[in-house]
Parts: structure tokens; sequence; C-alpha cells
């Protein structure tokens, strides 16, 4: 049997977790690369690429860095616009789509302003967005908008995962951090100048 690859979709109406395909959790310093796992700084440049080649790249922040609940939260959301106007200043396409909470929001929502991760695929087909990445979601909503996600559209999802990272993104990071944050906008930069995207 062939080894899975979390790839983009759209998969199937209710594709599998990556988990129980085999994709197992990368260790500190890796992370995920459609499956497999690689080096963090080879995820980061692969990020960067993502995000420079893509038509409308989008940061989906959640409630763990946008409510300021500690001091590292703040940090991180300070960190996370910092990545976002780099992405903006390389590519005018950029969009940053807040995910405040996971209440279902009956009896629409309006895609233009945020994401229900109830329903993350209206958001991203109303956008056009063609790359996304999450970051201070609860892995619980995370795993499941990147399921979504993955089975309904052809959106590329990269996900910065404060704890050991998630298996149903096409890339993944873990151990969150406004340091990390900040290398991935370095490394943004770096391919930017390298032309290498």
């Amino acid at each position: 049997m062939p080894k899975y690859s979390v790839m983009k979709g759209p998969e199937a109406f209710l594709p599998p977790a990556a988990a129980c395909e085999g994709v197992v959790l990368p260790d500190p310093g890796q992370g995920l690369i459609h499956g497999d796992v690689a080096h963090e700084e080879l995820v980061m440049e692969e990020a960067a690429r993502q995000f420079l080649s893509a038509k409308v790249p989008t940061i989906f922040p959640g409630p763990l860095v946008l409510w300021n609940w500690n001091e590292t939260a703040a940090k991180k959301a300070a960190a996370i616009k910092g990545l976002y106007d780099t992405i903006k200043l390389y590519n005018p396409g950029a969009l940053h789509i807040p995910m405040p909470d996971y209440r279902p929001k009956y009896p629409k929502i309006n895609p233009e302003i945020e994401i229900n991760p109830n329903h993350p695929n209206l958001t991203i087909w109303h956008n056009k967005i063609d790359v996304c990445m999450f970051v201070g979601v609860h892995c619980h909503m995370a795993n499941l908008s990147l399921k979504i996600i993955r089975g309904g559209t052809d959106c590329y999802t990269i996900a910065m995962c404060a704890q050991a990272g998630h298996e149903d993104a096409m890339l993944t990071f873990r151990d969150a951090s406004p340091d990390k944050i900040n290398r991935l906008t370095e490394t943004v930069k770096r391919v930017k100048a390298s032309g290498d995207y």
C-alpha cells in the first residue's frame, strides 16, 4: 500500500484523518511537509515559497493569539502581524482573516470578515484563497477545519501549532513561539531575496 500524502484537495466528501493513514507528528526541531517529517528550516522555506507564489495567501489567527490573555499571546500577535505585513509587502493579494471564537455563526457568516471553523470552505471559496496558515487555533478546531479544507477545496494549508503540530495540514510547525514566528518572517524575506519560489 502506498504511503499516504497530505495534499491539496478536493480530496473527498469525508477525507481520512491523516493520523489514521500513518502520518505521525514531528519531534522538536522538525515539521511536516505533505505528511513527511522534515527539518524545521526546510519546512519554513517551503512555507515561504507557498506564501510568495500564492495569489491570495491568508493568515487565520485564532483566539489563542487574538485575545490578549497573557504576555506570550500579545508577543505572538505582534509577531503574526509582522509576518502578515511582510507577506503583504511582497504579495499585495494577502489577507488576514480572524477566527475569534468557535461558536457557529448562524444563520450565516460574512466570509469577508471572519472564518467560521465549522465551515471554513465558505471563506476560502468566497475569497479565492489558495494558501492559508492557521496560528493560535485550538488543536481540536484546527484539525476539524483542516480536514474540511482538504476535503472540499484546493487550498494549501499551513498550521503553526503551539503544541505538537497538525498532521492534517499540508505543512506544519510545532512549538510555535514569537521567536519562531519571527524566524518565519525572516525566512520569507530571505526566500524573496533569493528569488527561489
